[in-house]
């Protein structure tokens, strides 16, 4: 579903209405979070989150189940799709790429063409780390790496500027990052 410009402005700028959505959300999120996930899930979630290669039985011994419980458990997460993926986690300056960039993208127009030629194209940039719609002053941030400033340019004329959805990029450069991770805070 497409959300126009319009629609997202008069939203915000009624911020109760706003403040009072986010809250419903947030709790309904925590409703069905432990509607769905008992504290076994939750702590074979968290286990795996922190180690993702640990043996079953290792899991099990740690959240206090027996393996074959755990195993069944830990399949009814996978097909769930809770847990989406199992991935390894590289250090992105041990590999070369040295750039962290946020790029905050603003289109043309909000229409429904124009969204689905951005998003064909950002998710063929292998660049591109993550992608969000975003409310505010920008249409979209994309979390951008690359080996180097000059890496970055290539990126930069050659892939965004040459997509014509595009009408602003605005770049900021990460110096530093003094917090990294993917563990989601499950309560």
């Amino acid at each position: 579903m497409l959300i126009s410009k319009n629609y997202l402005a008069n939203i915000m700028q009624n911020n109760v209405f706003l403040a009072i959505f986010f809250l419903y959300k947030y709790f309904i999120n925590i409703l069905l979070l432990h509607m769905l996930l008992d504290r076994f899930d939750i702590a074979i979630l968290r286990k795996l989150q922190a180690d993702g290669r640990m043996s079953n039985r290792d899991l099990a011994e740690r959240v206090g189940l027996s393996a074959a419980p755990c195993w069944r458990r830990l399949r009814s997460l996978e097909q769930q799709k809770i847990i989406s993926h199992y991935a390894a986690l590289l250090d992105t300056e041990k590999v070369g790429l040295t750039i962290v960039a946020f790029a905050h993208i603003s289109l043309e127009n909000h229409h429904a063409e124009t969204v689905v030629e951005f998003d064909r194209a950002i998710q063929s940039a292998d660049e591109v780390l993550e992608c969000y719609m975003t409310s505010g002053e920008y249409d979209y941030m994309l979390k951008v790496v690359a080996a180097d400033m000059a890496a970055y340019e290539k990126f930069f004329s050659g892939v965004l500027m040459q997509i014509s959805a595009i009408r602003n990029v605005s770049t900021s450069f990460a110096l530093r990052h003094n917090k990294l991770t993917t563990i989601l805070p499950l309560k």
